[in-house]
């Protein structure tokens, strides 16, 4: 078996004719939804990029125990089991340069070989000692991102990471086509921001932005900028995708001219979405967990679904893809596993996994979705939360010497290598636009989130649903005390 997996960063679900839309032009995605299974009701666990890349390669769900990360001694990943139980050789092309720097370590390292191509957001590839020219702006810059803006011909879309990308992928699918038993691990940046790209490519959705200010990459934060600027971002948006899009057709042509689809599984995701000013804000970050942050897409071929044109509604999650790649090359998937192998949804032979599924930010709220309500559980003010790592690292830097010096090391997660852990308080918080009570969304007949229902009798129990997630998945203690859950967790209830 040879296995593909495709990953676009911040894919909006709510941007792909696959799904129902039709703003922008993806007709490669489209190409590939033809060939195998959409899933219709596929969510993120743990959110944003470091965390669901985690348990992309664990399989657990790990946003209860720990912020943005390197991979922990205690986790068993993918790459390693498939090469140590099959003999499977595991390569990573990528231009995701969190894998590289401080709060990314050791992911890359769990591949056979890797390629990094440069040039994406903040990454610090250029040395360039007079600072740049920086024209006015609005929203997020980094220093980097315009030194790396002038050392490439901008309207060349092949000097682009994203396409070098997929060139990478293609040489690879050459020199490996004729071998069996490896998994390609993919993954382009686009069309995370900042969002740039030819303007061959904007100029397909009318992009005319003529602002005071340049504009391609917007704040974590609401939206305070007016509709034109708005409309800027999404048809830049859109400019980008297409983009990516293309250049996934060209990895699907050379697919077809290698005859690679009889003998190859293909799954096509994403990590999270991305607000583009719905609901008033930009990003994914900081604001209630929307439907289009957690809601996102997955469309799997494997040899024996080709061009079924089949849709599955079953609750899935990003934790089950690490189970079904290793199902896939036929490998025994590790009992430490939080997600469940999506092959039986595949042949047919089941219809659903699950009920429910979690999700959400490391210290933020939890968040449930059973297929119909979407509940959110706000921690209390002032709760205590706990980080447990044996890599005292995040995004950018080690832990301050203030946490590392209350550390304590114990066994505080359950771990298949019986591993301790330390454990170091972390800051627990509300999202911004949080209310006195937690949220609950009827997605059916609200899907835009613009009405929250109060229902007591409802709230308790999407409330116990998600205490026997809480218990499945081994949440640490802090996270039934913060969020008022004991009296719930006391009563015991079965793992189903």
């Amino acid at each position: 078996m040879k296995t593909i997996f495709l990953l676009m960063d911040s894919l909006n679900r709510h941007y792909l004719n696959s799904y129902g839309f039709d703003k922008v032009k993806t007709p490669n995605i489209d190409r590939l939804a033809s060939r195998g299974i959409v899933f219709d009701s596929h969510y993120a666990g743990s959110l944003p990029c470091m965390p669901a890349r985690r348990e992309l390669m664990t399989g657990r769900l790990n946003f209860l125990e720990t912020p943005w990360g390197p991979v922990e001694p205690w986790d068993t990943c993918m790459p390693v089991e498939l090469r140590e139980q099959k003999g499977t050789y595991c390569h990573m092309v990528t231009d995701h340069y969190h894998y590289f720097h401080s709060g990314g370590e050791a992911y890359h390292t769990l591949f056979d070989s890797w390629e990094l191509e440069r040039g994406q957001e903040g990454d610090r590839w250029h040395p360039l000692v007079k600072e740049p020219e920086v024209p006015e702006f609005k929203g997020k810059n980094r220093r980097a991102y315009w030194v790396n803006r002038e050392f490439y011909d901008r309207e060349d879309e092949t000097q682009y990471p994203t396409p070098r990308c997929f060139m990478r992928g293609m040489e690879f699918l050459e020199n490996n086509c004729r071998e069996d038993n490896w998994h390609l691990h993919l993954e382009v940046f686009d069309p995370h921001e900042p969002f740039v790209c030819p303007k061959k490519y904007t100029d397909l959705y009318g992009d005319q932005w003529e602002g005071e200010y340049h504009f391609d990459w917007p704040p974590y934060q609401e939206t305070e900028e007016g509709p034109e600027a708005i409309e800027h971002i999404r048809r830049s948006y859109a400019g980008v995708l297409t983009m990516a899009d293309v250049w996934l057709g060209k990895f699907l042509d050379k697919m077809d001219e290698l005859d690679l689809w009889k003998d190859t599984a293909v799954i096509f995701t994403t990590d999270h979405g991305h607000l583009l000013g719905e609901h008033g804000y930009w990003g994914k970050n900081y604001m209630f967990d929307y439907q289009e942050l957690a809601h996102i897409p997955l469309i799997i071929c494997t040899p024996e679904t080709a061009y079924c044109h089949r849709r599955v509604p079953a609750l899935t999650a990003t934790m089950d893809l690490m189970p079904t790649i290793m199902e896939l090359h036929g490998a025994q998937i590790p009992p430490d596993v939080h997600g469940s192998s999506l092959l039986p949804l595949l042949d047919g032979s089941e219809e659903r996994l699950r009920d429910s599924v979690l999700y959400g930010y490391f210290g933020k709220d939890i968040n449930l979705f059973d297929g119909r309500y979407s509940y959110c559980r706000q921690p209390a003010e002032g709760s205590k939360l706990y980080h447990h790592t044996l890599m005292p690292r995040s995004f950018n830097d080690f832990l301050s010497p203030e946490q590392l010096t209350k550390a304590e090391l114990g066994f505080y997660i359950e771990n298949q290598k019986a591993i301790p852990q330390l454990r170091i308080e972390a800051e627990s918080y509300r999202h911004k636009n949080a209310g006195e009570s937690n949220l609950i969304y009827d997605i059916q007949m609200d899907p835009g989130q613009e009405h929250p229902i109060v229902d007591s009798e409802l709230e308790n129990k999407l409330a116990e649903k998600m205490v026997r997630l809480l218990i499945k998945y081994d949440a640490p203690e802090c996270q039934y005390q913060r969020t008022g859950l004991e009296h719930l967790r006391s009563l015991g209830f079965s793992v189903p």
